[in-house]
Formats: C-alpha cells, sequence, structure tokens
C-alpha cells in the first residue's frame, strides 16, 4: 500500500517520467491518447478522454473504469434531446471489431466525480479501463490546459 501511495506521488510530481507514454495496449484494443483537461481547484468534477483502436475480428466493450484519485468513475455521453446537449450515464461502451471510439468532449468520456484534488496542467494521474474480453489495463492520464493537437489529429501518424 505504501509503494502504491509513493509510486503514484513520484508519478503526479515527476510528469517528465512518463512523458512518451501516451499509447496502451491490452489484447487487440490499443488506447491513444489519454488525457483531460485542467480544472479550476474547485470544480467536483473532471472528465477523461483517448481513443480506442479495436485491432481484433471481435468487437469488445469498455465495462468500467476507475481512479484512485477520485470516488467514483463513469462512463457517459453527451446526446441531443429535445434540442439541447444532455449528458447521460451508459453501462458500457462497445468497441467494435476493426474499428475505434474516441472518447472526446461531446462525445463518449469518463467522468469523474468526488475529487480529491484537482489535477493541474502537467500532471499525470492513473486510470484503469476494464474491457469485457481484454481485460484492465491502467492508463496515465496527461492533464492539459486545452485539449492536445493529437487528440484532435488521430489520423496523421506519430512518431515515437
Amino acid at each position: 500500500m505504501l509503494l502504491k501511495k509513493t509510486l503514484l506521488i513520484a508519478a503526479l510530481l515527476s510528469p517528465s517520467l512518463f512523458a512518451n507514454a501516451h499509447d496502451y495496449s491490452v489484447g487487440n484494443l490499443h488506447i491513444e491518447h489519454p488525457w483531460s483537461r485542467a480544472m479550476p481547484p474547485v470544480a467536483p468534477t473532471a472528465a477523461a478522454y483517448f481513443v480506442v483502436h479495436n485491432k481484433g475480428s471481435d468487437a469488445d466493450r469498455l465495462l468500467s473504469a476507475s481512479t484512485p484519485v477520485a470516488g467514483k468513475a463513469e462512463l457517459h455521453e453527451h446526446i441531443h434531446a429535445d434540442g439541447l446537449m444532455k449528458m447521460q450515464q451508459v453501462q458500457n461502451v462497445e468497441i467494435p471489431a476493426g474499428g475505434e471510439v474516441k472518447f472526446e468532449p461531446m462525445g463518449y468520456h469518463v467522468m469523474l466525480f468526488n475529487l480529491k484534488q484537482q489535477a493541474k496542467d502537467g500532471e499525470r494521474f492513473p486510470l484503469t479501463l476494464t474491457f469485457e474480453k481484454a481485460g484492465a489495463v491502467e492508463v496515465d492520464i496527461a492533464v492539459h490546459t486545452d485539449a492536445p493537437e493529437a487528440a484532435g489529429h488521430v489520423e496523421e501518424p506519430h512518431q515515437h
């Protein structure tokens, strides 16, 4: 337990150590560019975004998310209803075979509630994503003041 806390503190204080850790794989899934927007210190919630690519021939589903920095993490989506944009919780998100799902502002996202404190620009925090077939994977969420360029231009090749 102490080791986990020490590692979490080290990760938060040393974001440069993880500067290139933007992509993750589990099973046939590839998670790209996990990030969150820096929010004011008094904001009670935050959201996490990323892109999931399914390189397999079978669909998978994101079932849940969790993080030690929040009391609760839920899968959400924005929908148009009665001429308004509304946010609602979803029980899971299907990742189609050979396809991708973008978790982005005004779309699917992971909503974080009861935050212990808001992360600041340049910091990182862990988020565990649990998929039906591929299993669980822990990703580091990079916190940015503005949406990172790569999240808006996923189709461009990346140099790592």
